[in-house]
């Protein structure tokens, strides 16, 4: 509606400037008036395009964060878990450390500790939604900076920083792994193989390292907050409940 405006005064205003029947101060009038009306039905044509394009945006941030939300609920599930799973291993490689060689170990506290000397744990995030939001450049249409900025420091910071710590904590204990597979033979089920493995000054070393995952279970608590933070914020963003 508003192009056909544009074009119908665009032609009134040569009809105007060309015409004889009217003095030049009247044609001068004529035309400044036409062109305040095109002026005018420009703007307002870019004022509802704009409109219009930004209501598109914000229906596709609503999209993003709603499914963020969802993404973000069963990371904390899966990071409270991964959490557990390392205070686990911390008690396990104490236990490990704390046998004195003359005495060995108790064959059934050995036992009991097995699954988390043996398992390795890392968070595998949902991030697929934000790195397609992220690559389609659409973040910067999330208008409130600050779940902006959480968002981005989640993915971005805190979430690598868990993953480097996680990282390196798989790492030492595959070379534990690795030692006993080379040393020991059938570990768990023989206390003199036991004895022989995982009382060397290689396994001690090994799981005196292993016994320190403070490092990463803070950075799993760091996560937890910084995603119970933006699902927090989306709610409020959309009064929503929780």
């Amino acid at each position: 509606m508003a192009e056909q405006e544009v074009v119908k005064h665009t032609e009134k205003v040569y009809k105007i400037w060309t015409g004889k029947e009217h003095s030049f101060w009247h044609k001068c009038k004529e035309f400044l008036i036409e062109i305040f009306i095109i002026v005018f039905a420009v703007s307002i044509s870019i004022w509802f395009h704009n409109r219009s394009e930004h209501a598109h945006q914000q229906e596709d941030v609503k999209k993003f964060l709603l499914g963020l939300k969802g993404d973000l609920t069963h990371d904390i599930q899966e990071m409270q878990g991964d959490r557990t799973s390392y205070l686990q291993q911390k008690a396990a490689f104490e236990y490990i450390t704390n046998v004195k060689p003359e005495e060995g170990f108790n064959i059934d506290s050995l036992k009991r500790h097995r699954n988390w000397i043996l398992n390795t744990t890392g968070l595998n995030p949902n991030n697929g939604r934000f790195e397609g939001f992220k690559a389609s450049g659409r973040i910067g249409n999330i208008e409130n900076d600050s779940l902006q900025n959480d968002i981005m420091d989640l993915y971005q910071e805190n979430i690598v920083a868990l993953s480097k710590s996680t990282d390196f904590y798989i790492a030492t204990k595959r070379q534990l792994f690795d030692y006993l597979i080379k040393n020991g033979r059938r570990v768990f089920d023989s206390t003199a193989n036991a004895k022989s493995a995982l009382l060397s000054n290689e396994a001690q070393n090994l799981s005196t390292v292993l016994r320190y995952p403070e490092e990463v279970v803070e950075r799993y608590d760091i996560c937890i907050d910084k995603a119970q933070k933006i699902i927090a914020g989306i709610n409020k963003e959309y009064d929503l409940k929780e």
